[in-house]
């Protein structure tokens, strides 16, 4: 971290990586899932014409819906992670730089 930045702005910097990377995560987790979901509503779908109809309605409900538990439980998850990785990384960039710092000035 720089030591000429104030402390609010180097944390909300911080935070806005997090955010990012946690709004990656969750955007490839939900396509991932869908995709997923989909290929399971193709095999669970019934042959019968009539029932496919109905079953079709609900396999795209029941897909939805695994999409959006699945999708949020990612999501919890790397925003977990990425706030406690986020603190120990900007700690050893602010280490780093006071050592090279110190370095400089010899």
């Amino acid at each position: 971290m720089d030591d000429d930045k104030p402390i609010t702005e180097q944390a909300m910097e911080t935070i806005t990586s997090a955010v990012e990377a946690t709004k990656d995560a969750a955007i490839t987790a939900v396509k991932k899932v869908r995709k997923a979901a989909k290929k399971v509503a193709k095999k669970v779908a019934p042959k019968t014409a009539s029932k496919k109809k109905a079953s079709k309605k609900s396999s795209k409900k029941a897909a939805k819906k695994s999409s959006k538990k699945a999708a949020k439980k990612v999501t919890k998850k790397t925003a977990k992670k990425t706030v406690k990785k986020s603190p120990k990384k900007s700690g050893k960039k602010a280490a780093k730089s006071k050592k090279k710092a110190g370095k400089a000035k010899r």
